[in-house]
């Protein structure tokens, strides 16, 4: 039997023993068969599925080392059996790159200054680190988006806050784009820091908590940050549209700072300024509501969420 042949047998043998609960895909109650779907694997290591079922019915002779590493990460193998992978395909192993762990990201007071000085003028501002890692925040970003100076160090994340909390599918109107472009950031984070364990650890634990960034991530699209707009349903002040300009920072091209602006005389600069009032320069303490007055409407008080981190 031809060795391509025995691949495919390989291939077969390992997604059948490999439990869907631990790649990370939902369990369904009816399995015909043990194991992950082909189109279930072919989805965790971003190849298409016909290219996966021709490899694995043998019936294709091209396999990439990097499709090939690809399909031992989705399939968990250990070392020894992913080495057999490479020899049945007759292609010498990727030789990745010694992860290592980066320094904490520091920023210079001058930066510290601007962020507190955009505050002033009704501009929310933050900057993002590499993996998407935010760095810091004004006290406008904190009340737009989410308090990340609350958070623990490691959650303190644009891409854990955007797949992992349910509040962003509800903050944001237009959840799925904000999706697809932050898993893009991160593929482009993946490609210029491929030794980054971090980075590593942060896609692992996206990948098996949320089916969305799974899809998101087997797509394999990149981004820079540039500029655009955003849309918000805030939980206190309503509907709000924002633009914003990326701009990278002088002497750190992994530190991005975003600045976001509203349009003069607007009802979304309207909102951003109650926005300000209400979170009082600091957002440690929510708990007083904010009368907001409608046209032809009597003034109501409008009530915070909590937030909580749920799994997608």
């Amino acid at each position: 039997m031809e060795q391509i042949v025995e691949l495919g047998e390989f291939l077969r043998s390992c997604r059948g023993r490999l439990d869907p609960g631990e790649a990370g895909v939902p369990r369904t109650a009816r399995r015909r068969v043990p194991g992950l779907r082909r189109e279930e694997l072919a989805l965790l290591a971003g190849v298409s599925v016909d290219y996966y079922t021709r490899l694995e019915q043998g019936r294709s002779r091209t396999a990439s080392p990097e499709i090939l590493d690809a399909l031992a990460t989705a399939l968990y193998v250990d070392d020894t059996e992913r080495a057999h992978m490479f020899d049945l395909a007759h292609r010498r192993p990727v030789q990745p790159q010694r992860a290592r762990m980066s320094p904490p990201e520091r920023l210079s007071p001058a930066v510290h200054q601007l962020l507190a000085t955009l505050n002033t003028a009704y501009c929310p501002a933050f900057v993002l680190g590499r993996r998407t890692d935010v760095v810091a925040t004004n006290p406008l970003a904190r009340a737009l988006i989410a308090d990340f100076d609350a958070m623990p160090a490691k959650e303190r994340n644009q891409a854990r806050f955007v797949f992992l909390d349910p509040e962003a599918r509800e903050l944001y109107t237009d959840w799925e784009t904000v999706a697809a472009d932050t898993a893009a950031l991160l593929r482009m984070d993946a490609g210029r820091h491929p030794a980054d364990a971090q980075l590593g650890e942060l896609v692992g634990e996206l990948a098996a908590r949320s089916r969305s960034f799974r899809e998101y991530w087997a797509e394999r699209r990149v981004n820079e940050r540039t500029e655009g707009a955003k849309g918000y349903h805030h939980p206190v002040v309503g509907d709000l549209a924002v633009t914003y300009q990326a701009l990278m920072l002088p002497g750190n091209t992994d530190q991005t700072l975003f600045i976001y602006t509203t349009e003069p005389e607007s009802p979304s600069e309207t909102a951003m300024r109650l926005l300000a009032t209400w979170s009082g320069g600091d957002i440690a303490d929510r708990a007083q509501p904010v009368p907001v007055s409608h046209e032809d409407d009597e003034p109501e008080h409008v009530w915070t969420r909590a937030r909580a981190t749920h799994l997608d």
